[in-house]
C-alpha cells in the first residue's frame, strides 16, 4: 500500500494521482518516487484509465526533494548518487512521454523538482497566488534532471534567469512563461472542462496526437518531419477509431468511445 501517493480510477476513465505529505509540503524521496513510478506505470497500462490529474493535498503542491532525504544522498558516493537521480529521471521521462493526457493542479508553491513535474503534464492550472522557484542553486545544487523538461517549456533565455538566479515568481509570471497554461481562483469548474473536452475525442487519436507533437516540437520542418507526418495521418485514417470517427461525423452520431463514458 502507498505511503505518500494515492491513485483513483474512476468509471470515466479519470485516473487521480494524489501526493499526499503534507506535513513536509508534499517533498518527494526516494519512497515517493518510487510511488509515483508505480502509479504511472499503473496509469499507462490500464485499459481504463483515459487521461491523468496530478494534484496534491494541502496548501503547497510539492517543495520539491525532500531536503533531509537530499543530505542523506550526500553521505553517499557518486555511483549511488547516480542511481539515486536516475530514478527522478525516470520519474519525470514517465510522467512526461504517458501516452495519455496530463493535468496538474497546482496550489501554493511547485519548487524544485515539482517545476519539473508541471513541466513534464501537457496541462498545468494554477492558482493567482500559487508560486514556482528553481531554488536548487540557493543550496549549491542544480536543476539537472528536470532542466530538459524545464528548458523546453520555458525555453533557454527565461531558463538562464530563473536557474541561475532562484528567484520566485508566481503564476500569473508562469502563464506567460509557458509553464502555466491558465490560471483560476478554482480548479473544479474548470478541470471538469477539460476533462469533458478530454473525454470527448477519441482515446486512440489523443494518443497518436501526443505522439506527433513530441515528433514534430522540437525538430526543423524538413522532408523526414514532413514523411513522418504524411504516414502519421495515414495511420490514423485507416485505424479503427479513425474510420469510426469519420463515419460518426458523417452519420451525425456520437462516436462509439463516447458511449463508453
Amino acid at each position: 500500500m502507498a505511503k505518500y501517493t494515492s491513485l483513483n480510477i474512476d468509471d470515466k476513465g479519470i485516473a487521480t494521482l494524489t501526493l499526499n505529505r503534507p506535513e513536509v509540503h508534499n517533498a518527494f524521496d526516494d519512497v515517493m518516487i518510487s510511488e509515483l513510478l508505480q502509479a504511472l506505470k499503473d496509469v499507462e497500462d490500464s485499459e481504463q484509465a483515459r487521461v491523468l490529474v496530478l494534484r496534491s493535498e494541502g496548501k503547497n503542491f510539492s517543495a520539491g526533494a525532500d531536503l533531509n532525504w537530499m543530505r542523506s544522498m550526500a553521505d553517499k558516493n557518486y555511483q549511488q548518487n547516480v542511481e539515486d537521480a536516475g530514478e527522478l529521471g525516470l520519474l519525470m521521462e514517465r510522467l512526461d512521454l504517458l501516452s495519455k493526457p496530463s493535468i496538474a493542479l497546482v496550489q501554493g508553491a511547485a519548487f524544485g523538482g515539482a517545476v519539473g513535474l508541471a513541466a513534464c503534464c501537457d496541462i498545468v492550472l494554477a492558482q493567482p497566488r500559487s508560486s514556482f522557484c528553481l531554488s536548487e542553486v540557493k543550496i549549491g545544487l542544480i536543476p539537472a534532471v528536470i532542466s530538459p523538461y524545464v528548458v523546453r517549456t520555458i525555453g533557454e533565455r527565461q531558463s538562464r534567469r530563473y536557474m541561475l538566479t532562484a528567484e520566485r515568481f508566481f503564476a500569473d509570471e508562469a502563464q506567460k512563461l509557458g509553464l502555466v497554461n491558465d490560471v483560476v481562483d478554482d480548479f473544479e469548474e474548470p478541470l471538469n472542462n477539460l476533462l469533458d473536452a478530454l473525454l470527448a475525442n477519441s482515446p486512440q487519436a489523443v494518443t497518436a496526437c501526443k505522439e506527433l507533437i513530441r515528433n514534430v516540437g522540437s525538430r526543423p520542418i524538413n522532408k523526414d518531419v514532413r514523411e513522418h507526418t504524411i504516414k502519421a495521418i495515414a495511420e490514423i485514417r485507416v485505424s479503427d477509431e479513425g474510420q469510426e470517427g469519420l463515419s460518426a461525423f458523417l452519420e451525425k452520431r456520437p462516436a462509439a468511445w463516447l458511449n463508453k463514458n
